[in-house]
């Protein structure tokens, strides 16, 4: 049992700045600190951030909510950034990143799950993971942000792209946000329809809302939309501002068609999924791994981070999308491609995000 309540803990967390700065000056060890700080609580720590599950529910056939509950370290965090959650299953520590739904001023936030075929995490989360269980979870991360004073906004998900946005359009409401406002949500199958229930009451509470749903699997019904996104599928709908979250072909399918015609509001794009290769086959590069001391045969259309576990490295890692930046690491020497945008990176000493990044000839990199 605790020793105190997780509302307590929570207080707690501004008394310790003082261990804070000890620990920050290498006076006293933190991990050592937090060791002793997780039998006052099993979420209390010196930095870092914890959360219990409070709720599990369905939303989707395919998605749970989960409502968690952090200590007193998840701070500046809002509505449609994404944290990494960690977990370690059969000795292996685990991440993957999910997007905020909700965030609330007690600690309260708000996390959806999408299953995933063969997904390790995510089929253990929703199949096994119970209430009162207490997780970690990365610094939220993401520019999403609500246009707040744009005459109208359109927001375009796919799949579980609808989790960011429907958080920020949950915050936008609360705030008394009332222009006009369209979501599109594509799915293949109707019971992957997440949140449906809220939204259709979003709607009645909200006259200036409107959501409809495109069905790509199964005979969409009269008032749903056919297939996957279209140009048409927009006609008279009012699109000062955008913003489109889904996996990348629809992201980019979305931005071809926001270019096509001179707009002055802004579209705002996240991906959840990295692109595909730009050249199916790639040229024989070297790569050296410098604290490993190897030196292995590369592909110049391959990403990094999947190349060095091909050749037993285990980076650091977390959504393999390019968002989480959890698999950042230097580049000593050489230039890597970034496959989402085709720019170049040229060492010696900068980041570089491992899984969307492609060597272009000979590189160095500090793994």
């Amino acid at each position: 049992m605790p020793l105190i309540s997780l509302s307590l803990a929570r207080r707690a967390s501004p008394a310790l700045r003082p261990l804070r700065a000890l620990a920050a000056r290498g006076w006293l060890q933190e991990a050592e600190l937090d060791c002793l700080l997780s039998h006052v609580h099993p979420v209390l720590r010196l930095s870092r951030v914890f959360a219990r599950v409070d709720a599990r529910r369905w939303v989707a056939d395919d998605m749970l909510a989960l409502g968690l509950r952090t200590n007193g370290n998840a701070l500046g965090w809002r509505p449609g950034q994404h944290v990494r959650l960690y977990l370690e299953l059969d000795g292996v520590r685990q991440g993957r990143s999910y997007s905020l739904v909700a965030v609330q001023p007690d600690g309260r936030i708000e996390l959806a799950v999408k299953r995933q075929a063969g997904g390790r995490l995510s089929n253990w989360l929703l199949d096994r993971l119970e209430v009162g269980a207490v997780l970690e979870l990365d610094p939220a991360q993401g520019e999403l942000d609500w246009p707040q004073g744009a005459a109208s906004v359109l927001l375009l998900a796919a799949g579980s792209g609808i989790t960011p946005l429907l958080g920020l359009l949950r915050q936008a409401l609360a705030c008394g946000f009332s222009a006009p406002v369209t979501l599109l949500h594509y799915v293949r199958q109707r019971a992957q329809r997440a949140f449906s229930e809220e939204l259709q009451a979003l709607m009645v509470r909200h006259p200036n809302v409107q959501v409809r749903w495109a069905i790509s699997g199964e005979a969409p019904k009269a008032d749903e939309l056919a297939g996957r996104f279209r140009a048409d599928h927009l006609d008279g709908v009012p699109a000062d501002s955008a913003l489109a979250c889904g996996p990348h072909g629809f992201v980019a399918d979305v931005y071809d068609w926001w270019q096509a015609a001179p707009r002055e509001g802004r579209l705002q794009v996240e991906a959840f999924t990295p692109p595909a290769p730009s050249i199916e086959t790639g040229e024989t590069v070297r790569l050296r791994f410098a604290r490993s001391h190897q030196e292995v045969a590369g592909n110049s259309a391959a990403n990094l981070l999947e190349q060095a576990e091909t050749h037993g490295l285990r980076p650091a890692h977390g959504c393999r999308q390019g968002i989480c930046a959890g698999c950042t690491c230097q580049l000593l020497a050489g230039s890597v491609r970034d496959l989402r945008t085709g720019a170049l990176t040229h060492g010696p000493g900068l980041p570089i995000r491992l899984c969307v990044s492609a060597p272009v000839g000979d590189v160095e990199l500090e793994l």
